[in-house]
């Protein structure tokens, strides 16, 4: 029996563009919705054309998208919503929840939290200025897990749609567990519509924030879902049984995206990088593969780096996937 949890996929940079949100959708499915990895202007009022690729409707004709930006100016806001709305969007999500420290340091991202009345204007501004629907995602805080805690009474005036919560707070990174007594007491602490984010990694471990969570019922999967591309679709069945097909799946997923990446990159270095950054995800599917993921670390050419990949998946899938705890 099939559940009715929608699931969502957390924008990743740098891994979850339109190529692969494409060829996951087309060979693997289970996902309900896509964020868009975000737009960032730094403080130039232009779209880069990679930023444009990624949002255009012919490259998302068959998935539903909600593009997402990283600011911290008001102004770059309404210049992104009404460039996205004139794409035929509704709907622009604020990246309250980036952690790395080139971003947090510029007060942006999860470094934004503790600036709650920075965020407070810029939502007022926004609503007042357009008619965007927007959504957020956040952490709990970028110090302290309490900080969240403080923009609550603030996003109280505003018809937020939802806020989807990674149950970290930002200088952590992805290292540590998720704090789930802290995610439970935002549960508490807002009337909007609260999103899960965090650590769905396997079926076992979202059945047991499923258990946790009952009100919860939209869960974003951010790097459990390059680790295991069949992840959403184990959990939509409720069942860790992969399909008879599972290699020829993935072969194919693999051919897809390789040779997107072969016609969009220049020169087979560049394609070569961009492929060994999934393998390093990829990894986690397969029983020991540590030497041929050498081999296609060590590739120079695409013929070697696709001799290296046969070997791969030769090998057999493993049974039980690792929980790991900074996903």
């Amino acid at each position: 029996m099939q559940n009715t949890h929608t699931l969502l996929s957390s924008p990743l940079q740098g891994f979850t563009d339109y190529r692969f949100r494409n060829a996951l959708n087309r060979h693997f499915g289970g996902i309900d919705t896509y964020y868009s990895p975000y737009i960032r202007l730094n403080g130039k009022l232009e779209i880069k054309p990679a930023y444009e690729r990624d949002i255009l409707p012919i490259n998302n004709s068959e998935l539903h998208v909600i593009p997402q930006i990283m600011t911290n100016d008001a102004d770059e806001f309404l210049y992104v919503a009404k460039y996205v709305q004139s794409l035929g969007y509704k709907e622009l999500n604020w990246n309250l929840g980036c952690p790395y420290p080139m971003v947090t340091k510029r007060c942006m991202g999860s470094g934004l939290i503790a600036d709650a009345k920075r965020i407070d204007g810029i939502l007022n501004r926004v609503h007042s200025e357009s008619d965007i629907i927007v959504s957020m995602k956040m952490r709990m805080g970028y110090e302290e897990p309490t900080e969240i805690l403080d923009v609550f009474p603030l996003l109280e005036k505003y018809p937020i749609k939802n806020i989807a919560i990674h149950a970290r707070i930002g200088k952590q990174l992805y290292k540590g567990g998720v704090d789930l007594e802290s995610f439970e007491r935002c549960l508490s602490e807002t009337s909007h519509k609260i999103y899960y984010n965090g650590d769905i990694t396997s079926v076992e471990a979202f059945q047991e924030m499923v258990d946790r969570f009952p009100s919860i019922d939209h869960w974003m999967i951010g790097r459990g879902l390059i680790h295991d591309p069949f992840l959403p679709s184990k959990i939509k069945r409720d069942s860790d049984e992969l399909p008879e097909n599972s290699h020829q799946l993935f072969r194919a997923f693999h051919e897809e995206l390789f040779q997107e990446f072969s016609s969009a990159l220049s020169g087979s270095t560049n394609v070569l990088l961009k492929m060994y950054s999934y393998w390093e995800y990829f990894l986690y599917l397969f029983e020991d593969i540590k030497k041929p993921l050498k081999k296609i670390k060590k590739a120079r050419t695409i013929d070697q780096y696709l001799i290296a990949v046969d070997e791969i998946l030769e090998s057999d899938f493993k049974i039980d996937f690792p929980v790991q705890n900074d996903l």
